[in-house]
């Protein structure tokens, strides 16, 4: 097994009597995670439980505490001793927040679960549970653990992070990254080793969304609808989102288009990016950008261009060092990326000198003193005041 990043602080949190709360998208390893950390329990009072099994959800949702202690009992668990629960995809029964709190009220249970909804586990489950649970969330991989999970040795890499670009360090890496940018971050498509395997697990997380998570976890008979709806965004990655416009491509009001979108955001498929701005009103009043929380999704929907592809998985890869926001000023002025109203962030495929200059000259209108040129290629060895893509983890 390959760890991930996050498996240090899981497992520090493991002793801890609190609900150990993993959410995250869909195939992003989170049931590895809790298989990781169930291993872990010295004891054998313990017990995994997928609720993507009917005989589980039933478990569950009896109508009585007693019954559901018994159902335990019979799988095996003494709830009167210490016990591990392992549960994953509590979503599916939304109503399972009241039967932990019952068990971890009344009984020495220490609870692991995953989730792959952000709205019913910080909303739903958060009030329900509130000062008996942390919740971690999981992300497909980043670069450093991708190169980890293709075999790499990444002893000596932290010394490359966001530093201008190397040349030795672009030339051993750039093959990796190239697949990273195009392929994405789940850990199975990092382990795949040909583009046909790559793909195919791609359509497969995707058609598993829409059967599941979609079909699961929201109320839209439409399901054809909000796929039409998902193909339109591919084209439109790393783009403002403009309601009037897609409905009138799609044909879908703009009400419904609001309601996918944020369906989409809290079971972590895409992620929106709001303007940088002091003003918070007028922050609210324009638009966002759109991105998919991972390039490999991107990559099989189609209808994007290599630029967009590279700018997408930035996104992503930036989306763990802060908060992300954007500007753009209706002169054209821009800049691709805001961190934590600090960093601005412009990135380019092949950057330039005069890329860097702008960078520079609107960064410095902001008042944001720090600036980083972010490119994919280095086609001009005389220019090397960048930050190659691979170095950002």
């Amino acid at each position: 097994m390959t760890q991930r990043s996050i498996y240090t602080e899981l497992e520090k949190h493991l002793p801890n009597r609190l609900v150990t709360v993993i959410t995250g998208m869909r195939r992003v390893g989170k049931t590895t995670a809790l298989k990781h950390l169930l291993s872990l329990v010295r004891h054998n009072n313990k017990i995994h439980l997928d609720l993507e099994r009917i005989e589980y959800r039933h478990l569950f949702q009896q109508q009585n505490y007693a019954d559901i202690e018994r159902s335990l009992l019979a799988e095996g668990i003494d709830l009167k001793k210490k016990s591990v629960i392992a549960i994953d995809e509590i979503q599916l029964v939304p109503a399972i927040t009241s039967v932990i709190k019952h068990l971890y009220d009344n009984y020495p249970v220490k609870f692991i679960v995953t989730g792959s909804s952000s709205f019913y586990i910080k909303n739903r489950f958060s009030e329900s549970l509130a000062g008996r649970k942390r919740i971690f969330e999981m992300m497909p991989l980043d670069f450093y653990e991708f190169l980890i999970f293709r075999g790499e040795t990444v002893k000596k890499l932290e010394q490359f992070a966001f530093e201008k670009i190397n040349a030795s360090f672009f030339n051993r890496y750039k093959e990796h990254y190239h697949d990273f940018v195009t392929y994405g971050g789940f850990p199975e498509v990092a382990k795949s080793e040909n583009t046909r395997d790559r793909l195919e697990y791609l359509k497969d997380i995707i058609n598993a969304y829409i059967e599941l998570d979609i079909k699961l976890m929201s109320d839209f008979e439409a399901v054809d609808e909000l796929y039409k709806l998902i193909r339109l965004l591919a084209s439109r990655a790393g783009n403002k989102v403009d309601f009037t416009k897609l409905s009138g491509i799609s044909g879908i009001h703009r009400k419904r288009i609001k309601e996918y979108l944020i369906f989409l955001e809290h079971t972590y498929f895409i992620r929106l990016i709001s303007p940088f701005t002091k003003n918070i009103d007028r922050e609210i009043a324009q638009q966002q950008k759109l991105y998919f929380t991972d390039s490999g999704i991107l990559t099989v929907l189609g209808h994007h261009s290599t630029g967009a592809l590279f700018e997408n998985s930035i996104a992503n890869q930036l989306a763990h060092h802060g908060k992300l926001n954007y500007y753009s000023l209706k002169t054209g002025n821009e800049i691709d990326f805001i961190i934590d109203g600090k960093i601005a962030i412009e990135v380019k495929e092949s950057p330039s000198p005069s890329d860097l200059a702008y960078l520079k000259r609107i960064a410095s209108s902001l008042s944001i003193k720090k600036q980083i040129l972010v490119g994919k290629n280095f086609h001009n060895p005389k220019f090397s005041d960048f930050v190659w893509g691979g170095s950002i983890f």
